[in-house]
Order: structure tokens, then C-alpha cells, then sequence
């Protein structure tokens, strides 16, 4: 974490104490001009005919004014272009870097006055919406994963003042942002723990300790509860590791339930790709191939600790993906809790195989839907890139739920072909469906895989995160560490049920 950071509303009214700053943003009008000469004058303030050039030039949209005497001591001015480019991930984006910036300047207060909501139509839900991404961009900036460094800096405290005229409703916006914001920040923590400490055991612990804080209920199969429900899948993908494999079932049961939904993730806490081994380049980021299982520990999270009047059932299926003598092998056929055969082609191919015992036991819980989470293949980011998930569906009506979700918190996805002529490509002649099916496809074969452990009255999503899941350079608050991605998407969606 960069800063000990508190988030305060504070109305209208500005009064700046000694170490402060303040974020003030203009829109770029053809009275820009103007508008700066005159915020300046009301703060006595005297911008140099150099600054305000610099500013107002079309290739430039940000200044830091420096006071030599007087409050605040440094004003960060941002120009924001309101057209066709302009998203609604601008202030979350913005504020993410602000943080970086902040590093080092011993600033105790920053006050953010927020521009008004009617000089962004359609870009916002709402206003207090525009409010939460603003409080979701300083969470996301300040995240940090150094716990491992020896030379840690020292912690300090920031507050920042959003200044807005519905104070109470800013004040209520923080309250439910910085709720969702830890469950991210708790699910983002998992997805950067090293292997070597995350263990399915350690996982499931983490995860108990900390849902049941909130009221969870969470069972843990170990291997001896696996071995007597059959869930053949996950113990063959988990033999070989001397860390055994598990099953976490999760269960937020509000008093008054709209809705009873499942929630199943790869949990997956480090896949060498078994037999059929990585290379070196290919295990790099395969720490973090239980996103989908954190993400599902992130939104049951959040939910709890906003009170959402949905009951959630989560299942997580834990593994290492490792080799020894007791390593599934390609060719062995496995008989999976659903009583499905699986011919296994390729052992790194193997969070479909947990998958699938996952789903049959999210299907006899009785759900009016269910949701898949996992880093399932390389093929979704070859598609799609780093930056948006893709979206298997055949339920048009819960597939546009998720996909205007993911566009409003800019947790992206995109709905591929679902159609049933992919299911011959994992066919099998000795077993009822391949592991694998051939190169090209291959994100939307892993689906027709899985679809294969669902049943198909209840209402099915597969959301294969394998690309945004893991850091990238698109966003500020994406660089440097993997991102928990798709709580915020999965939150906004529940709560729109």
C-alpha cells in the first residue's frame, strides 16, 4: 500500500490547511481560457503567461501549478475532452496515476473539487456512479504487493476531500465503494500471492477466515471428502502434488433472497501444465491462475458486507497442477463426479477437468443460474488481447446483463460463438469428451467443454478472464501487479438483478 488513505466528502465549501493539494479539473471549451485566468484569480493565485500557454495548447492536458506561499501548496489541473474517446473509466483511470504522483510529496490533504455530472451525458450511470469511480480510482492507485520486500517504505497518511454539492449522498457513495473496494483488494492479494505460500490448504484458509468475518458459510472438501463424492476430476489434476487438493463451497444466505445464484472459479494455485510441461516463459504468470477463484471470494465478499439481497453459492475447486509418479497422464480417461468420462489429450488442459466436477456440484445445489470464472485458455487473449474477457453463453437475456455490466465498470467482455458445431472438435472415440479439441477455436472448445457438466434448463455464462485477469500496460491501475479483475463487473451485475 503507497498511503494510509482516508476518503472524506466536504460539500462545496474549499478550506485548505498547511501540506495540501487540490485536483481541479476543466473541460476543454472554447472559454478554457478564461475559465483558468478566473479560477486562478479566486485563489489569488497567479498563473505565468508560459503555464497557461502550456496548458491550453491542444497536445497538453495536465499542469502541476506549484505556490511558493500560500494554500493549497500544489494544484494538479487536468484538461478533460468530452467526445467520442472520452470513457467512463476517465476518473478512475486519472486518479490511479494521481497516486504515483502524490509519492514523496508529503502532502497530508488533497481536495478533489468534482466537475458537475451534466458535463458528461451518457457517459455515467449516474452521479453518484461518476462519484464511485472517482473513490475506486484512488483504491485502485494505492494498491501495492510488497510484502516480500525487505525494504518496505514506511506508510503515510493522506486524506482525500471530495468536494461535491450532495455531500450525503457522496459520503453514502464511499461507505458502499470502499466495502466493494476491499473485497477487490482482498481477491487482488490472492491473485499476486507466490505459489510457494498460496497452497490450495492456504487458500481455503484465507478465504475461511475471512468470509467468515461477514457472516459466510464456508465447507472445505479435503481430499477424503473428494475421494467419498467421486469428484474424480479434481483429485486426478491434484495427485501429484504434495499439496492435497480441495473444494471450497461457499454460501451467503441473506434473510430475503431475490435471487440464488452459483459462482464457480478456477482455483488452480499454480499449474506447471503437469506432464504435458511448460515452458519456463509459460509458468511465469501461473501463480495467478486461480483468478477466477479469488474473483468468486471477491464478489461473496463484497455482497456479504453490502448486505445484497441474493443468495450466492460459491464453488472452488483447488489444485496444484504438478509432477510426480501419481501425475495424470494424456491418454487416461477419468470418470468425473457427474459420471462423465473425460479423455484426457493434454494434462495442461486441466482447469476444464476441475471445472467439470465444479459445475455438476453447482447444478445439484439447485441455482437459478450459474456463472464460471476461470483463466481458462491462452486462445481468449490471442482474440481478444489482454484487456477484455470473453463471454460463452447461449442465454441472450443474462449474456447483455454481463456484457452492459462490464461496460459500465469497464471490466470489458465480449460474447463469442457458442454454436453447437464446435462440439464435435472434442469429440472422443473411447470416452464421452475430450480434454482438448484442435488449435483453432480453441477459448470457445474449452467452453463447449464445460457446457457439457451444466445442465442446460438452468442459465449458464462461462467467463474465461485468462487475458485482463493478469497485469498489463493498458490501464494505470493494471501495470504492475495482476488485477482482480471482475468483482466490480459482478458486483454492478448483482446488483442490478
Amino acid at each position: 500500500m503507497n498511503f494510509n488513505l482516508k476518503i472524506k466528502s466536504a460539500g462545496d465549501d474549499l478550506k485548505f490547511s498547511a501540506e495540501s493539494a487540490l485536483v481541479k479539473f476543466f473541460i476543454d471549451a472554447d472559454n478554457l481560457e478564461k475559465l483558468v485566468e478566473d479560477f486562478f484569480t479566486n485563489l489569488n493565485f497567479k498563473l505565468s503567461a508560459i503555464q497557461k500557454k502550456f496548458f491550453i495548447e491542444k497536445k497538453n492536458d495536465e499542469l502541476v501549478y506549484y505556490s511558493s506561499d500560500g494554500v493549497p501548496s500544489a494544484i494538479f489541473l487536468k484538461k478533460v475532452k468530452v467526445d467520442k474517446d472520452f470513457t467512463a473509466d476517465f476518473f478512475r483511470n486519472y486518479f490511479a496515476g494521481l497516486i504515483n504522483q502524490l509519492k514523496g510529496k508529503n502532502f497530508k490533504t488533497v481536495h478533489v473539487v468534482v466537475p458537475s455530472f451534466s458535463h458528461f451525458p451518457g457517459s455515467f450511470a449516474s452521479d453518484d456512479y461518476m462519484i464511485q469511480t472517482i473513490v475506486e480510482g484512488i483504491r485502485l492507485g494505492n494498491y501495492n504487493f510488497d510484502k516480500y520486500k525487505s525494504d518496505a517504505k514506511k506508510i503515510t497518511a493522506v486524506d482525500f476531500v471530495l468536494h461535491y454539492s450532495d455531500k450525503k449522498m457522496v459520503e453514502k457513495t464511499i461507505d458502499g465503494t470502499s466495502k466493494l473496494m476491499d473485497a477487490v483488494k482482498f481477491a487482488r492479494d490472492l491473485v499476486n500471492e507466490p505459489a510457494i505460500t498460496l497452497t490450495p490448504k492456504e487458500f481455503a484458509k484465507r478465504t475461511k477466515t475471512e468470509l467468515n468475518r461477514t457472516g459466510v458459510d464456508v465447507k472445505i472438501f479435503n481430499k477424503r471428502e473428494l475421494q467419498k463424492r467421486k469428484m474424480n476430476s479434481i483429485l486426478a489434476v491434484g495427485g501429484a502434488s504434495e499439496h492435497e487438493p480441495l473444494m471450497m463451497h461457499l454460501h451467503y444466505k441473506p434473510k430475503i433472497a431475490k435471487k440464488k445464484i452459483a459462482l464457480v472459479g478456477k482455483g488452480v494455485t499454480y499449474d506447471s501444465g503437469g506432464l504435458s510441461i511448460k515452458p519456463t516463459n509459460g509458468m511465469l504468470e501461473m501463480k495467478a491462475d486461480m483468478a477466477g477463484g479469488a474473483l468468486v471470494v471477491g464478489v461473496i465478499k463484497a455482497a456479504a458486507s453490502l448486505k445484497l439481497p441474493i443468495e450466492l453459492i460459491g464453488v472452488i475447486p483447488c489444485v496444484e497442477n504438478m509432477i510426480n509418479g501419481a501425475s495424470f497422464k494424456p491418454g487416461d480417461v477419468i470418470v468425473s463426479y457427474s459420471g462423465k468420462s473425460i479423455e484426457v489429450k493434454d494434462t495442461d488442459a486441466e482447469g476444464r477437468i476441475i471445472l467439470a466436477d465444479a459445475l455438476h456440484f453447482a447444478v445439484r445445489q439447485k441455482p437459478d443460474e450459474i456463472i464460471d470464472f476461470a483463466t481458462l485458455t491462452g486462445a481468449i487473449a490471442v482474440a481478444l488481447g489482454l484487456i477484455i474477457a470473453g463471454l460463452f453463453s447461449k442465454n441472450d437475456e443474462l449474456a447483455q446483463k454481463l456484457i452492459d455490466s462490464g461496460n459500465k465498470t469497464f471490466e470489458r467482455l465480449w460474447r463469442m460463438p457458442f454454436s453447437d458445431d464446435y462440439k464435435s472438435m472434442i469429440k472422443s472415440e473411447i470416452a464421452d469428451v475430450s480434454n482438448l479439441g484442435p488449435r483453432w477455436g480453441g477459448a470457445i472448445t474449452a467452453g463447449k467443454f464445460l457446457e457439457h457438466f451444466v445442465d442446460e434448463k438452468i442459465p449458464w455464462a462461462h467467463l474465461d478472464i485468462a487475458g485482463p485477469a493478469i497485469k498489463h500496460e493498458f490501464n494505470n491501475y493494471t501495470k504492475e501487479f495482476d488485477t482482480g479483475f471482475g468483482v466490480r463487473l459482478m458486483m454492478d451485475y448483482l446488483m442490478c438483478v
